[in-house]
């Protein structure tokens, strides 16, 4: 069955152009090419990324803090209760009146204590705002590295500026270094980000929603659609690397990581309670969303990813309604988050 199941998967007409075949994606005459089992080295690649970013927090991140005012509190923890942690974990964590009485006889003990314990255990799961901080600071030192290291990589090459160059000798374009580190990089971020979902503060799915989140605390969590957003992103980079659209793969990354960094500092600054400093970098980083999200995105890249390649091939493969049909997904979601900023704008504007 894994066999069959390894050949579907693996059939050129998914991947590539009519009359291509797997095999002519070996290297040779100095064409080197992306392979599938490369992938399996953005693992260790998240890991090395985990160290760097345990390193970054505690020996950069908390010194800033403490110099820009964040102040790391210590939380008094309850004393331990098996009966109390478990109606806490499998019950509730705001138990009322009548439980808490039931839970002191139970417990024998005084309702008071009961109440200051529940109190206490919940404050616990109340991530401080030094926490906070170091996440932020983490998310910004990687994208901020991100955006400048993709110019690096991608301000003198003609696909850059010229779009059309994307598809110029698709599918044997051959792959630099520089694209293999800056997909490797990329996919070992988004691997490092899920292996710490158990640990991390939860938040909404996207870090244009994060915003809204910090300034509406009544916004809900989304565990879940937190995981499907870093799964979708590794799966779209991976399938654009199997099927070597790393030239349009890399432009999309650039897009979007050119515009998160703002918002990481802004939140930063408003953890230290800089208000101006946050305003501003808050407005820098919406009008960079717009331009990116709104602008660059639909009528950049996806007019390269729908319409160009029609140019290319009178048939086109699996893979470009697979993707496209990802890209089309991704889209509505900046709509969907542009129009959330918006709101913050529009609050921030009148309501000062």
């Amino acid at each position: 069955i894994l066999k069959t199941l390894n050949s579907w998967f693996w059939w050129e007409n998914i991947w590539m152009p009519i009359n291509c075949t797997w095999a002519d994606f070996v290297d040779r005459d100095g064409l080197v090419f992306p392979k599938p089992h490369q992938l399996y080295a953005t693992i260790p690649y998240a890991f090395v990324l985990l160290v760097i970013r345990f390193f970054s927090e505690r020996y950069v991140a908390i010194p800033l803090a403490k110099a820009l005012g964040i102040k790391n509190v210590r939380r008094v923890k309850p004393q331990p209760n098996p009966v109390l942690e478990s109606y806490f974990r499998e019950c509730s964590r705001q138990p009322s009146q009548s439980e808490i009485k039931g839970l002191a006889k139970k417990c024998n003990c005084t309702v008071h204590l009961v109440e200051k314990w529940f109190r206490r255990r919940r404050n616990l799961e109340i991530p401080t705002v030094l926490q906070k901080f170091q996440e932020a600071f983490w998310r910004f030192s990687f994208y901020l590295t991100s955006s400048i290291v993709g110019f690096i990589f991608l301000y003198d090459k003609p696909w850059f500026y010229d779009i059309w160059q994307t598809w110029v000798g698709y599918p044997f374009q051959t792959l630099l270094p520089s694209q293999y580190w800056y997909y490797m990089a990329e996919i070992g971020f988004y691997w490092s980000l899920i292996f710490t979902l158990g640990i991390d503060i939860k938040r909404k799915a996207s870090a244009c929603a994060w915003a809204c989140l910090e300034l509406d605390p009544q916004l809900p969590c989304d565990f879940m659609a937190h995981v499907v957003h870093h799964l979708a992103a590794i799966g779209l980079m991976s399938g654009s690397w199997c099927g070597n659209y790393v030239r349009l793969g890399t432009l999309v990354i650039f897009v979007h990581d050119t515009a998160d960094f703002w918002l990481e500092a802004a939140k930063m600054f408003n953890y230290a309670r800089w208000e101006k400093t946050c305003n501003m970098l808050f407005i820098i980083f919406s009008i960079a969303f717009f331009i990116t999200r709104m602008i660059l995105f639909p009528f950049w890249i996806l007019r390269a990813t729908l319409y160009q390649p029609t140019y290319y091939s009178t048939t086109p493969v699996i893979a470009y309604f697979f993707f496209n049909g990802m890209l089309l997904t991704l889209q509505g979601l900046h709509l969907y988050w542009g129009y959330l900023i918006f709101k913050i704008l529009k609050r921030f504007v009148f309501l000062k």
